[in-house]
C-alpha cells in the first residue's frame, strides 16, 4: 500500500487539541484538508507526522513547539502612540486585527494593552509556545510525486 511522502499532495481529517484536551481546530463535519506535504502550508510538526502514513491509517502526534507555532518573539510585539492609530478605531484589549510589515504585507495581531497614550500590539501566533496534540486519519494520496513525474 503506497505511503505519504515529501512532495504528495493529501487529504486528511485531524483533530488539534492543546495540553487541556481543549480542542482548537478540527475537520470533523467538513471536508478533508488537502495540501501538499512539505509545502510549508501548515506547522511542520503536522506535515512530518503525515509522512509514512498510508490511506486509512490513523495515528495521534505530539507536536512540540518549535515544531508548531515556535516560541515567543518580542520583536513581535510592538507598542504604538495611540495618536498613530486610526482615528475611526477604538482600540480595545484583546480586540484582533491585521497590521501591515515594513515588507508590504499582512499580518494578524491581538491588541494586548491599552493605555492613555500607547496601544500594545503582538503579533504572536495565539498557539506560540504551545505543545500542540492531533488525532490525524490519512484519507487519501490525490497526487503521488512519483505518479506526477512520469
Amino acid at each position: 500500500m503506497a505511503q505519504a511522502k515529501m512532495g504528495d499532495t493529501v487529504k486528511v481529517h485531524y483533530t488539534g487539541k492543546l495540553g487541556t484536551g481543549v480542542i482548537f481546530d478540527t475537520s470533523e463535519g467538513s471536508d478533508p484538508l488537502e495540501f501538499e506535504i512539505g509545502s510549508g502550508a501548515f506547522i511542520p510538526g503536522f506535515e512530518e507526522a503525515v509522512v509514512g502514513m498510508s490511506p486509512g491509517e490513523s495515528k495521534a502526534v505530539q507536536i512540540p513547539p518549535e515544531k508548531g507555532y515556535g516560541n515567543y518573539r518580542e520583536e513581535r510585539a510592538i507598542t504604538m502612540d495611540k495618536k498613530d492609530f486610526p482615528s475611526d478605531l477604538v482600540p480595545v484589549e484583546g480586540m484582533s486585527l491585521e497590521i501591515c510589515t515594513s515588507e508590504g504585507t499582512y499580518v494578524p495581531a491581538q491588541i494586548t494593552d491599552v493605555t492613555e497614550t500607547t496601544v500594545t500590539l503582538d503579533a504572536n501566533h495565539p498557539l506560540v509556545e504551545q505543545t500542540l496534540y492531533f488525532d490525524i486519519k490519512l484519507v487519501e494520496i490525490t497526487r503521488s510525486k512519483e505518479k506526477s513525474a512520469q
